[in-house]
């Protein structure tokens, strides 16, 4: 079997952050969370990393992140960009947003034939996320169903105190398999817990600080990328109209989606790990100070590449 592949979505405008947070230096060595991350996939033994990213940052994401890491493990970059629609359709007059993560993973589907875990570019997911996704991707197959899995964390080790969060909602059965997962995109931290609203804020429905959450952490088999390119044409019949400037295919709901269809299972590992990311500016401090206790706790030498 060939040794799994990390995809990472990098192509995100970064609006909530004002910038391009991907490529923005979390230690006095100038490492980004990305080069954490890569540094954790290379180590759990995976063979190549796939950058998903916009075209026009392709020089500054080569020069502070693609061109170290290349000495290390191959690396391949694909694009995404708003004119790659499904045959048939146009771009919205006025539309700017990527069109999603769901969108995003299809456009590798011409570079990515193995086994594969997703990641997002700006969130620290830590080490043993990593080698139990290796674990899985190497022991595991498709047969009747497609066996994909996600690595779960408890909503209250995601959360942020400087605004809100999108984080997939999950529900697992007994034996650790997911069940449902729900796209809850303005997730706050409350007095008493967290909450989500779904109307600007008009109700709020509250939610368990222990409730298991997905941070877009997955290990797929390349059997995904036949399924999101059916997900893709749907979306773009039926939503896009409706919400032309807004809408985007979400790769959670999608696999919720091949949940209740009985099409695939996904089994939620777990990291012994503590998740953390720079949603907001604000947030960049904490994230310095957890780097720097990781570093000096041995986890990660001083310099990285």
């Amino acid at each position: 079997m060939d040794k799994p592949t990390l995809v990472i979505l990098a192509a995100g405008m970064g609006s909530r952050y004002g910038g391009l947070k991907q490529i923005d230096p979390v230690d006095d060595k100038g490492h980004k969370i990305i080069d954490f991350s890569i540094y954790d996939a290379v180590r759990a033994g995976f063979g190549k990393v796939v950058f998903i990213i916009k075209k026009e940052n392709e020089k500054d994401f080569k020069e502070c992140v693609g061109d170290a890491v290349s000495k290390h493990i191959a690396v391949e970059y694909v694009y995404q960009e708003l004119d790659r629609v499904p045959e048939g359709f146009a771009v919205p007059q006025g539309r700017v947003k990527p069109w999603g993560t769901a969108h995003a993973i299809l456009c590798c589907q011409d570079v990515v034939k193995e086994p594969f875990a997703v990641i997002n570019a700006d969130d620290y997911y830590g080490r043993s996320a990593y080698e139990e996704l290796y674990r899985f991707l190497t022991t595991h197959e498709d047969d009747e169903k497609f066996r994909y899995a996600m690595v779960g964390y408890r909503l209250g080790n995601t959360l942020t105190e400087n605004g809100s969060v999108a984080r997939g909602v999950c529900v697992t059965d007994p034996e650790g398999f997911l069940q449902e997962i729900a796209e809850r995109t303005k997730i706050v931290r409350t007095a008493d817990g967290a909450a989500f609203t779904e109307d600007d804020g008009a109700t709020w429905t509250a939610l368990s600080l222990d409730t298991p959450v997905s941070m877009n952490m997955w290990a797929f088999s390349p059997s995904i990328l036949g399924e999101l390119g059916a997900a893709v044409e749907r979306f773009f019949a039926e939503e896009v109209e409706k919400n032309p400037l807004k809408a985007e295919c979400f790769l959670p709901i999608e696999v919720d989606k091949m949940l209740k269809s009985g099409k695939a299972t996904v089994e939620v590992l777990h990291s012994a790990d503590k998740w953390f990311g720079v949603t907001y500016k604000e947030d960049k401090p904490y994230v310095m100070e957890s780097i720097a206790k990781l570093k000096a706790d041995g986890v990660y030498p001083d310099v990285l590449w």
